[in-house]
């Protein structure tokens, strides 16, 4: 366990594990769903992955919606992968922004799970679906995820041409 630790980079431990850990440990506080696990090894693979998933909705949703809102206003990729090749610290900075948008999504997943539970109650049959809907959400979450991970992946390699 001590080797998988020692192995993760600062972003996936600010990215994915430690969200996990809070959105983990405050959902079981404001709603009656609890993912703690006792085992800590089967305990650190969930807490990813929650993370994980907190972190692409933060990537797929959030960001979208806060650029469409002007909230935001990104540089153009190109712009940003040349500019990190003469300031190092441009990839510091865009993970700990990354690391902030994970957190808002975490708050806002609370929420969404928090008003879930609040339908659920109110549509009991639901209590019925809770297993697919989340494999559904997952696999379409996950989707998105890797068409936005080519894109930007081809996005790099016309940048290095």
């Amino acid at each position: 366990m001590k080797d998988i630790i020692s192995k993760l980079s600062s972003y996936n431990l600010f990215n994915y594990l430690l969200p996990g850990i809070i959105f983990v440990v405050l959902a079981s506080k404001v709603t009656r769903y609890s993912f703690i696990q006792q085992d800590i090894v089967i305990g650190a693979f969930v807490y990813y992955f929650v993370g994980l998933v907190v972190s692409r909705f933060g990537s797929l949703v959030i960001e979208p919606l806060l650029k469409r809102l002007s909230f935001l206003q990104f540089a153009d990729y190109k712009d940003f992968i040349t500019a990190s090749k003469k300031d190092e610290k441009i990839e510091l900075l865009s993970e700990v922004n990354n690391t902030y948008r994970t957190i808002c999504s975490l708050f806002i997943l609370l929420l969404l799970l928090k008003l879930y539970e609040e339908i659920e109650f109110k549509l009991p049959f639901l209590k019925e679906w809770d297993g697919i809907i989340i494999v559904v959400l997952l696999l379409v979450t996950f989707l998105f995820s890797y068409r936005k991970q080519t894109n930007y992946i081809t996005k790099r390699i016309k940048a290095n041409q």
